[in-house]
């Protein structure tokens, strides 16, 4: 069929008495036609079916004459029918329309209940560089679509500079509801915070816990005494669990011993218990001993309080802190057991009594040689643990995880001539080089760095090590490549 019957045709259907017929046809003569057949469009955008009115808005749009389009497409704009507004301002965009009623018609579609038309708005908006209703707008910034707020989000900083978008982004950061408060405050920089300030400490008592929480990341950076206060006072009345957590950990961190209380409060709670754990042993250690191990012990608590308590006793030391934690490797919680590995290795840096070190050495050398996702966690306890070094050296010969091979070489210095066992670990860097696994060949590559940063050379005897790290700079590891090449250059320098 030649386009003039396709066109004879269309004009037919569009008379049908099945609105379908006459939508498609619409939608052919918006394909096919020219812009003769403008005043066909638009008058079948006047057709009692929204499905005809939807199909001569995508029609107009296709047809590419803003003139045409221009006279039907605001109306439809404002149609009771959401799949007709949507058709309407897609192709207002799309030819381009403009003028202080084509500004009006999308700023009406910024409050529109359907999100497609609220994207379609701002798009349009942004298309005629004006923000609309700054009002609206800005209380985009509150709505629960992504593509809605962060599209509005990029509108309102683009007009950051307007007084009246700047004067709404102010308003809503002082009064705004819930999220639309939480990113007005967002948008704001800090040199806001001060003419803010009254309603910053009123907002800590807002009843949105996105609000509290974002009014308090404000006040932490006001270095006054009345804020501090206000801060603390929230904190005592606050009921949320992640609004209580990062209040703990920011009052916790200024060392601010009224977080006691409030602390001890959510030491068992799931979400805040950690936070609890951290505030307590930093502003209150002396308090903090008998809660946290009370905490770790009890299997009714959460693991993640429990294993927050854990790695705190660790590093609160105690004379008994090893003999507690070291039961605690066999707990039946994953996390807690990761908590606990993580408190033996802070109790190995602070530096373990004689007669810890072996049976410290001991447990996380059987936790290394387990493996599985703890591997590097222990192997980082064990950093430093002389007594380990014997079943350390055991595990780079002969583990069959290459990961716990890689983690056991990774423990080796190879830099000190006066150790009497060097030589035959840098031998085991040799080996490693060859190795299947690639965590071990890269291990052994870092082994070889320091041997050679502290000598100057390859180890005697070892002609054949320049030609296998040569071989690596060429290996499918990116990271492994590096290494060689590094050590070669270093060698090369040298």
């Amino acid at each position: 069929m030649g386009a003039d019957h396709q066109i004879a045709f269309f004009l037919r259907e569009s008379q049908a008495p099945d609105p379908e017929r006459r939508a498609a046809a619409v939608k052919g003569l918006g394909r096919t036609g020219g812009a003769g057949y403008a005043s066909v469009l638009t008058e079948a955008a006047r057709d009692p079916a929204p499905s005809v009115r939807a199909a001569a808005a995508l029609a107009l749009g296709r047809l590419g004459t803003p003139e045409a389009g221009g006279e039907v497409l605001l109306p439809l704009m404002q149609d009771a029918y959401p799949r007709v507004r949507r058709r309407a301002s897609v192709a207002a965009i799309r030819l381009g329309l403009q003028g202080p009623a084509v500004t009006q018609a999308f700023a009406r579609l910024l409050s529109d209940p359907d999100h497609h038309l609220r994207i379609n708005a701002l798009d349009g908006l942004d298309a005629l560089g004006v923000p609309g209703d700054v009002t609206t707008l800005v209380g985009l910034l509150g709505d629960p679509d992504c593509t809605v707020w962060g599209r509005a989000r990029s509108l309102v900083q683009r007009f950051r500079d307007d007084a009246a978008v700047r004067a709404e982004v102010i308003r809503t950061a002082r009064q705004g509801p819930g999220t639309a408060r939480v990113r007005a405050l967002d948008l704001l920089p800090d040199r806001c915070t001060e003419q803010l300030l009254d309603s910053l400490l009123t907002g800590l008592s807002d009843p949105s816990p996105d609000v509290r929480k974002a009014v308090a990341r404000r006040l932490f950076d006001v270095a006054r005494p009345e804020t501090r206060d206000a801060l603390a006072a929230a904190l005592r009345t606050e009921r949320d669990p992640e609004v209580a957590a990062y209040l703990l950990r920011r009052l916790g961190d200024l060392g601010d011993e009224r977080v006691t209380g409030p602390a001890v409060r959510w030491l068992r709670d799931p979400e805040a218990g950690a936070s609890a754990v951290s505030a307590l042993a930093e502003a209150a250690p002396a308090t903090a001993a008998a809660h946290l191990r009370e905490v770790m012990a009890d299997r009714t608590v959460h693991p993640g309080p429990r294993a927050a308590a854990a790695t705190a006793v660790g590093a609160g030391g105690g004379w008994d802190a090893v003999w507690l934690l070291l039961p605690l490797l066999d707990d039946p919680e994953d996390e807690v057991r990761a908590g606990v590995i993580d408190g033996l290795g802070e109790l190995v840096e602070n530096g373990l009594r004689l007669w810890e070190r072996h049976p410290v050495a001991w447990a996380l050398v059987a936790r290394l040689a387990a493996g599985g996702q703890h591997t590097w966690r222990a192997r980082n306890a064990l950093d430093g643990l002389t007594q380990a070094l014997p079943a350390v050296r055991r595990l780079a010969d002969g583990a069959a995880s290459g990961e716990v091979r890689a983690a056991a070489l990774s423990l080796l210095d190879g830099d000190d001539e006066t150790d009497e066992h060097v030589h035959d670990d840098v031998r085991r860097f040799l080996r490693g080089l060859d190795d299947p696994h690639e965590p071990v060949r890269y291990e052994a590559v870092l082994g070889l760095e320091r041997w050679v940063a502290a000598t100057g050379t390859l180890p005697p005897g070892s002609e054949e090590a320049h030609r296998r790290l040569t071989a690596l700079t060429t290996d499918a590891s990116h990271r492994l490549r590096h290494a060689a090449t590094s050590l070669l250059e270093a060698l090369d320098t040298d």
